[in-house]
C-alpha cells in the first residue's frame, strides 16, 4: 500500500514538471565565451542553425573574453503545455529592448506583440517581415536567442502576470491623470509551438558586446567581394544584350562607377515560374556577354525566384523532390535534401557561376500568403512547410553561397528572406517597399539582428528626391538603383547629375574604410551599420510621452519611449543623418564626445542635439573625434585583385588615434587560409603641435594592396 501510494506521488509529481516550470532544472552550459545554451524539452531537429549551416567562430569569441551570466536563472521561466513551448525572461523597470528582426518602423520593441512569421513586409511592424530573427539585445547589455523554425509568439514586456514580482500599480482612471492603458509589465514572453526549444543567452556587458557576441556564435558577418561594395545598376527587365553592353557604355562615358549590373526577369526563356536558362533572343551567347562585360570591370548578377517551371529543363529531374503545392505553378524544390540540392544547383552552376555570372537577386522567398505555399502543404524531407517558410531564404542563400565557394570566388547578392543562422551569408535584404523614412529605420535594425538591408533607390518624382535617395544609399551596406520597371539613369534628372556623380564617386573613394569595416563584421562580429544605441556610453531615453493625444479618437492611447529612428552609425566613426525630400533642415543627436563634419573638419558639437541645414548638395555625415577614414582615389570600379592603390587618410578632430586597415586580394576565399592583413593606421600630434600620420609596414607573405600613402588633417586646432 505505501509503494502504491509513493507511486502514484511520483507519478504526479512528474506529471505536473511536464507542465509546470523547468527554471530550477534547467542547466545553462557556456558553449562559447559569454554564451549559454540550454535545451528543455525535446527540441527539433531541424532549427535555424542547422538550416543555415550556421558554425560559432569559436576563437574570436574566445578573444572577446568571457562575462557572468547576465540573467538570474531563477526568473528565467519555461513551461511545457500541450505540445508548446512557454518562455519568461525578466524585465528591469527602465530597461529597452532592441531587435526581434527586421522592423522598419519601429526600434524599440519593448510594449509590442509581435508574432515572428517569414513574410513580405506589409507596413506594419507585427512580426511579419523579410527577417523574423527571433533574438533581442537589451539596454542592459544582454541577448536572448531562441533557436527555432516556428512562428513564434512575442509579448516583449506586454503581459502581466497576477504572481509576478513586480506587479503594476493599481490606478484610477477617474483621478490620476498618468493613467495608462498597458499596465506595467516586467517581462518577455514567447510562444513556440513545439515541444522543445533550444536557448542560448549572450552576454556583454555591453549591448554592442552581445550583438557582436550573437554575429560571431551565427559564424560572423559576411565579408562581400571588393566589387560588392561598388555600384550596382539593375536594368530593365527586357533588356537584350545589347541593352545592358550600351547602358554600362554609357556609364563609362560619362564617368559614373560600376562595378555589377542586375539582370531581371527577361534573361530567363520564362518567369514565374522559372526555367533558370537564358533567352536565346535577348542573350544569344550568354557565355561571350559575361566574359565581355567581365572584360570591361562589370560583372552580372541575375534574378531569379526558386520555383521551377514544368517547361524548364530541369523539371523532370527536380520532380520527386517537390513539395506538394506550387507557387506560380512552379514546383517548390525541398532543398533539405542532397540529392535535390545537387540536380537543383547542377543547373546554376553550369549555366551562370561556372560561365562567370557574379551573384544572384533570390526573390519571392518571403511571402505573400496566397502566393507561396500554404502552412497544410507537406514536402518529401517531412519537414513543415511552416519551418520551410521561416527558412527558405537561408537554404537559398547557403547553397548558392556554396556553389560560389566551389570556384573561389566570393559573390555579394539581393534576397527577400532572412533569419537567425544567416550573418555570414554574403546577402542584402530588399522588399518592395518604397518609404525612404522606413528605408532608414530598417537599416538601424538590421544591426540588431545579424542582417544587411539596403534602402535601394528605384523612381522619384523631383530630382530632390533623386538626390536624397541617392546620398543614403551610398551610405549603406550595397549602392544600388533598382530601375527594372523605370529604367532610371543616375543621370535621369540634369538638375542633379553632378551632385549625383560626386556621391556616386565618394562611396567609390571610400572603399578602403567600408572594405575594413566589413572585415570587422566578419572578425569580431561589429555590425557595419548600426543604431546610435549601440555606441558605447549612449543613453537610451527611457522618458515616455504621448504627444498630441486626441483621447476622443483613441481613449487607450499609448505614451511612447522616444526614439532616434532616421540617423544611424556607419561603421567605427561615421554618423549619417540623411535628409528626406521637403527637408531643409534637421536634428541630430550627437552621442557623447565631440563630432566633427565629415567634409569640412570643423567641430559639429559635443553630446548634444544640433539643428543642421546642409543645403541639398549634402548628406549630414558626422565624424567622431580621432576619427581616421582611409579613403582612395576615384575609380570607376573597384580594384582589381592585388591592384596597388594609393590611400589619402583622414584625420578629424582633436584626439591621438589608431585605425587597422584590412587587406587581402578582394575577391577569393583565400583570406580563409589567412591570406589577409592589418595594418596599423596611428595619427598623433606631437609637442610642437604638428599632426604626423604613420602606416605600420606590411607583413611578409601577406597581401599589399597599399600604394602611396598622404595624410590629410581635417580639423583646424581648436
Amino acid at each position: 500500500m505505501k509503494k502504491s501510494l509513493y507511486t502514484t506521488a511520483l507519478l504526479w509529481s512528474l506529471l505536473s514538471m511536464s507542465v509546470g516550470s523547468f527554471a530550477q532544472m534547467m542547466q545553462w552550459k557556456e558553449v562559447a565565451a559569454g554564451v549559454w545554451k540550454v535545451s528543455v524539452g525535446k527540441p527539433e531537429a531541424y532549427n535555424l542553425l542547422t538550416a543555415a549551416g550556421a558554425q560559432p567562430n569559436a576563437e574570436a569569441l574566445k578573444k572577446m573574453g568571457s562575462t557572468g551570466f547576465p540573467l538570474n536563472r531563477n526568473d528565467i521561466s519555461v513551461k511545457l503545455v500541450d505540445g508548446k513551448t512557454y518562455l519568461r525572461f525578466p524585465l528591469d523597470w527602465g530597461e529597452q529592448l532592441y531587435g526581434f528582426g527586421l522592423n522598419f518602423q519601429t526600434v524599440h520593441q519593448r510594449g509590442r506583440i509581435l508574432q515572428l512569421h517569414m513574410d513580405h513586409y506589409g507596413n506594419k511592424d507585427n512580426g511579419r517581415t523579410h527577417a523574423p530573427v527571433p533574438f533581442y539585445v537589451s539596454s542592459k547589455g544582454y541577448g536572448v536567442f531562441v533557436n527555432s523554425a516556428r512562428y513564434i509568439d512575442v509579448y516583449a514586456g506586454t503581459a502581466v502576470r497576477t504572481d509576478s514580482k513586480n506587479p503594476p500599480l493599481v490606478q484610477d482612471r477617474n483621478t490620476d491623470k498618468n493613467w495608462q492603458a498597458q499596465p506595467y509589465s516586467d517581462a518577455v514572453e514567447m510562444l513556440v509551438p513545439a515541444g522543445g526549444v533550444e536557448l542560448y543567452v549572450f552576454g556583454g556587458p555591453s549591448s554592442m558586446e552581445a550583438v557582436r557576441r550573437f554575429n560571431l556564435f551565427n559564424g560572423g558577418g559576411c565579408l562581400p567581394p571588393r566589387w560588392g561594395l561598388g555600384f550596382t545598376q539593375r536594368v530593365n527587365r527586357l533588356y537584350s544584350d545589347k541593352d545592358v553592353q550600351k547602358e554600362a557604355a554609357e556609364f563609362e562615358e560619362k564617368g559614373y562607377p560600376l562595378d555589377f549590373i542586375g539582370l531581371e526577369p527577361g534573361w530567363q526563356s520564362k518567369s514565374y515560374p522559372c526555367t533558370f536558362e537564358w533567352d536565346n533572343t535577348r542573350f544569344p551567347q550568354p557565355a561571350a556577354f559575361v566574359k565581355d562585360m567581365l572584360s570591361k570591370g562589370v560583372r552580372i548578377n541575375l534574378w531569379t525566384n526558386p520555383y521551377v517551371s514544368p517547361e524548364a529543363s530541369l523539371y523532370p529531374k527536380i520532380a520527386p523532390y517537390a513539395g506538394s503545392h506550387s507557387v506560380w505553378v512552379g514546383s517548390v524544390v525541398d532543398l533539405t535534401i542532397p540529392k535535390a540540392q545537387a540536380v537543383y544547383w547542377d543547373q546554376f552552376d553550369k549555366a551562370h557561376v561556372g560561365i562567370g555570372v557574379s551573384g544572384y537577386k533570390i526573390d519571392e522567398v518571403d511571402g505573400f500568403d496566397s502566393w507561396l505555399w500554404p502552412d497544410v502543404a507537406t514536402f518529401p524531407s517531412g519537414v513543415s512547410a511552416e519551418q520551410m517558410r521561416q527558412t527558405y531564404g537561408l537554404l537559398v542563400m547557403k547553397q548558392s553561397t556554396e556553389l560560389f565557394r566551389k570556384h573561389n570566388r566570393r559573390t555579394y547578392g539581393l534576397v527577400r528572406a532572412s533569419n537567425a543562422g544567416g550573418v555570414s551569408l554574403p546577402y542584402v535584404i530588399y522588399n518592395d517597399n518604397y518609404s525612404h523614412e522606413d528605408f532608414i529605420t530598417g537599416l538601424i535594425n538590421s544591426g540588431f539582428s545579424g542582417t544587411l538591408w539596403t534602402p535601394e533607390v528605384r523612381a522619384s518624382k523631383t530630382g530632390e528626391e533623386w538626390l536624397r535617395r541617392f546620398q543614403s544609399v551610398c551610405f549603406s551596406p550595397m549602392a544600388m538603383i533598382n530601375a527594372w520597371a523605370s529604367s532610371t539613369k543616375p543621370w535621369t534628372f540634369p538638375e542633379v547629375a553632378d551632385q549625383i556623380k560626386e556621391v556616386a564617386q565618394l562611396r567609390m573613394r571610400m572603399m578602403p574604410y567600408w572594405y575594413s569595416e566589413f572585415a570587422k563584421y566578419h572578425f569580431e562580429g561589429t555590425p557595419p551599420f548600426h543604431a546610435v544605441n549601440l555606441v558605447a556610453d549612449f543613453k537610451t531615453e527611457v522618458k515616455k510621452e504621448v504627444v498630441n493625444a486626441n483621447l476622443e479618437e483613441n481613449p487607450y492611447v499609448l505614451a511612447v519611449s522616444k526614439e532616434i529612428k532616421d540617423q544611424y552609425m556607419a561603421g567605427e566613426y561615421l554618423l549619417v543623418a540623411p535628409m528626406f525630400t521637403g527637408q531643409t533642415s534637421r536634428k541630430v543627436v550627437l552621442p557623447k564626445g565631440k563630432w566633427y563634419d565629415f567634409y569640412t573638419g570643423q567641430l559639429a558639437g559635443e553630446g548634444e542635439v544640433i539643428t543642421v541645414t546642409p543645403g541639398l548638395d549634402k548628406i549630414p555625415v558626422f565624424v567622431k573625434d580621432g576619427g581616421i577614414i582611409p579613403m582612395m582615389p576615384v575609380l570607376l570600379h573597384a580594384p582589381q585583385p592585388n591592384q596597388k592603390v594609393d590611400l589619402e587618410i583622414r584625420h578629424y578632430g582633436q584626439k591621438n588615434a589608431q585605425y587597422r586597415l584590412y587587406d587581402d586580394d578582394g575577391e577569393t576565399f583565400a583570406y580563409e587560409k589567412g591570406q589577409f592583413s592589418w595594418r596599423t593606421l596611428t595619427a598623433e600630434r606631437g609637442a610642437d603641435g604638428r599632426w604626423k600620420g604613420s602606416i605600420s609596414e606590411p607583413e611578409n607573405g601577406k597581401p599589399n594592396t597599399v600604394g602611396k600613402v598622404s595624410w590629410k588633417f581635417m580639423t583646424i586646432l581648436e
